[in-house]
């Protein structure tokens, strides 16, 4: 029988802004078991003001106290809850992480872009914040611009922006801010409860960490936010020995919806992080079919879909989409 963990964000069980495979775990498991991660998001500088109706989650408040005085270090972009390490991972493994609920841990959200950063840091050299409010029970939030400047109401459909696990030992400490071969800040959309993710484990237990809660976002995430928001997912974390049967040599995150599976290419250049998810989908189905490399190429050009997941993280990304059924 499985177990179900609970793991809160607290300045104890957050790491800000860094992945590194020496970082000690917060709570270790079986492999199976479930866990529930309290994930919050937002530094002290976009909080929504007070008399504004929305609320600061304690947890949030607790872990900005605990960077002021020291405790916590502020390394980078996210606030990622962990790491969780998984009992019996080895390098070589694969960690399929499936992502069986996600909720949204507060009223509000935000988006925010600035000089120097986004897709199009030229066309908008100054600062931009909005506070976003989130109905929890709806599932919706709403806009504090159009239509006719009454606002706009957009349902959400949350995820995580940074679900990784700990890169290679040799890579020492790196920033959440670019996503690569242990997954991290992937902003992939897809990625919604009911899915699944599989990353290449690097180090003993995988160490799983997740964060950086988006409420909905459109593929690009153009701007350098999507709505920024505290959210709380249930995962269950499971080693595939060797990389596991259906994803064979896994190199780089793959993942896998309700109707299609995902490679995932990743590179500072969009051309070449087009070129990484082609050869990903490829190699996945020569793997699952029996075809060729040379025919899986053709059928990519025939029927499966390349997106860009996001341009804003330096590492730029692009998933490919297969649709169930048309292969296997």
């Amino acid at each position: 029988m499985s177990a179900t963990h609970e793991l809160h964000a607290t300045p104890e069980t957050v790491r800000w802004g860094a992945f590194d495979a020496s970082f000690g775990p917060a709570l270790t498991i079986a492999s199976g078991d479930r866990v529930v991660m309290h994930c919050v998001s937002g530094p002290a500088e976009v909080l929504p003001p007070a008399g504004s109706g929305l609320t600061v989650p304690p947890a949030l408040a607790a872990i900005h106290a605990a960077v002021e005085d020291g405790r916590v270090p502020r390394l980078g972009p996210h606030i990622l809850t962990g790491p969780v390490a998984v009992a019996g991972a080895e390098p070589g493994d694969a960690l399929r992480v499936e992502i069986e609920a996600i909720e949204p841990g507060a009223d509000w959200g935000y988006n925010l872009f600035r000089p120097l950063v986004g897709t199009l840091p030229e066309d908008f050299p100054y600062r931009r914040l909005i506070h976003i409010p989130v109905d929890q029970a709806e599932r919706t939030c709403r806009l504090p611009f159009g239509p006719d400047h009454g606002g706009l109401t957009l349902p959400l459909s949350p995820f995580f922006g940074v679900m990784g696990v700990a890169p290679p030992e040799a890579w020492g400490q790196i920033s959440t801010k670019e996503p690569r071969a242990h997954g991290g800040n992937l902003d992939n959309k897809e990625l919604v409860a009911g899915t699944t993710l599989w990353l290449p484990v690097h180090t003993a237990g995988g160490l799983f960490s997740a964060g950086d809660g988006h409420g909905v976002q459109g593929d690009g995430e153009v701007c350098i936010t999507a709505l920024e928001m505290c959210l709380t997912g249930r995962f269950r974390l499971t080693v595939e020995k060797g990389g596991g049967a259906r994803q064979p040599a896994l190199a780089f995150p793959r993942a896998e919806t309700p109707t299609h599976y995902i490679s995932m290419g990743i590179h500072e250049d969009l051309d070449l992080a087009m070129k990484q998810a082609l050869r990903e989908m490829i190699a996945f189905i020569v793997a699952r079919a029996n075809i060729s490399a040379a025919e899986a190429y053709q059928f990519c050009s025939l029927a499966v879909d390349f997106r860009v997941t996001q341009t804003v993280n330096g590492e730029k990304g692009v998933h490919g989409m297969l649709r169930k059924g048309l292969l296997f």
